[in-house]
């Protein structure tokens, strides 16, 4: 039986487990190397954004969760929930971090303490990274994988419902494993090894960045023809019984940015055929818009230097809302912004002003933006962007551009106030021919 449970790092992953846990009941320790993250929890405030979680801390924080710089001894188990980066421009994996946690539970446990690698890893990584310095100190060990996959804005309900995959380094790893992750989710996979749970969850991510690359690679295509892509894509899916086709849009956060890099490491060959293209294709997108935009606004001014662009939504995505930032296109798309001179005004409902300055921005209001900026960019679709009542803030002052990347304004009606409508892939009246000779 488990009960006294540690967590090695407090991020998104980390965090949401320990409050499941400590939900659940369990003596929870989770530690973290940032003292600013350890003391900001120790205050009850969250460093991240996370439904449910802030609640879970008050009322389990100092009774069935600790937090601390160090782990403390006798754990039942110990789940390394620590940041693998890619790093420089071949985006090569970095394990340090997930090396030096393996480390400190080899010096603060024993052979008993159940290791559990949540790490998202190329293959091959919890045998040739965590288990060294595991049986360096105690002779044998138990070792289990169980990646995690919840997404933003859900990990606390995903956590219990989703099929928790775990695979171990033996039958007596697997058993343990499983029978930690059984006592809090709804269902337990195991797989044959380690190596297979690694790559269930490089799967699953990787497929996710293909998918929407496609729907990214139909609009690109839509928009060299003066079509629209989400008439093509609807059309497409219809009453068909193939795999639906995905909308186009911006694909980021810590996983999806990441992992193909990952799988690619994972490959034994530098750039996988699918993967890499994929994840190119995704990286270029918010690049390509930007390069839209600034054309869309020379056309109408003349000029760009001085133009007013506001930016709606930096965090990278809007739903399920987050204020996570890793991975947005707001990015790549400032160095664009930059170049052609625009003065960039930032809003978005879960981002503090600080950030958008930190990125280059200037925080604004959701009503001045459309009233001081000559052109408007909606970049993620949180619900507030969702729920906005054009006419309500049109006046006499009014942008002349707003493109849409998801569609989610109301068209007829910007357009019947004189501006120019754009989305991704989506360049109407003309648009696609006049910038047919505009490199993007």
């Amino acid at each position: 039986m488990y009960q006294r449970i540690g967590v090695v790092g407090l991020g998104y992953v980390g965090l949401t487990l320990a409050a499941v846990l400590a939900r659940k009941g369990y003596e929870v320790y989770g530690v973290d190397s940032q003292p600013a993250v350890l003391e900001s929890l120790r205050r009850g405030r969250l460093h991240l954004y996370e439904p449910g979680v802030e609640e879970t801390l008050a009322s389990c924080l100092g009774r069935t969760l600790f937090v601390d710089e160090s782990l403390p001894a006798d754990l039942d188990a110990v789940v390394l929930c620590v940041s693998t980066p890619v790093q420089g421009p071949a985006h090569a994996p970095n394990l340090d971090n997930l090396a030096a946690a393996a480390a400190e539970v080899a010096r603060a446990c024993g052979p008993e303490t159940l290791v559990v690698v949540r790490s998202t890893v190329p293959v091959g990584t919890s045998r040739k990274v965590v288990l060294p310095p595991l049986l360096a100190a105690w002779g044998r060990a138990r070792l289990v994988m169980a990646p995690e996959r919840t997404i933003q804005g859900q990990a606390l309900r995903e956590l219990v419902d989703l099929p928790q995959v775990v695979g171990g380094l033996d039958e007596r790893s697997l058993a343990a494993g499983a029978d930690l992750f059984g006592g809090f989710a709804s269902r337990v996979v195991p797989v044959s090894s380690l190596e297979a749970a690694e790559l269930v969850k490089l799967a699953n991510n990787c497929h996710t960045d293909l998918i929407y690359s496609f729907g990214n690679e139909l609009a690109l295509i839509a928009e060299q023809h003066g079509l629209d892509p989400l008439e093509v894509i609807g059309a497409a899916n219809l009453h068909y019984p193939r795999p639906d086709l995905s909308k186009p849009g911006y694909v980021g956060g810590g996983c999806l940015s990441k992992d193909p890099y990952l799988m690619i490491s994972s490959a034994g060959y530098r750039l996988p055929f699918l993967v890499g293209a994929a994840r190119q294709l995704n990286e270029f997108l918010p690049v390509h818009v930007a390069r839209r935009v600034v054309e869309l606004i020379r056309q109408e001014r003349g000029v760009t230097a001085g133009a007013r662009l506001a930016v709606l939504g930096w965090a990278y995505k809007g739903w399920p809302p987050t204020d996570d930032m890793r991975g947005t296109p707001i990015e790549a798309m400032m160095p664009v912004f930059r170049e052609a001179g625009l003065v960039v005004l930032g809003h978005d409902p879960m981002v503090t002003d600080d950030v958008i300055r930190r990125y280059g921005g200037e925080p604004t209001s959701l009503d001045k933006a459309f009233s001081d900026a000559d052109a408007v960019l909606v970049v993620n679709d949180h619900p507030d962007y969702r729920a906005i009542e054009i006419s309500a803030l049109l006046g006499e002052s009014r942008p002349r551009v707003v493109y849409d990347s998801w569609r989610i304004l109301d068209e007829q009606t910007l357009v019947a106030a004189g501006i120019r409508y754009a989305g991704i892939g989506y360049l109407p009246g003309g648009f696609a021919r006049e910038l047919s000779g505009v490199a993007g």
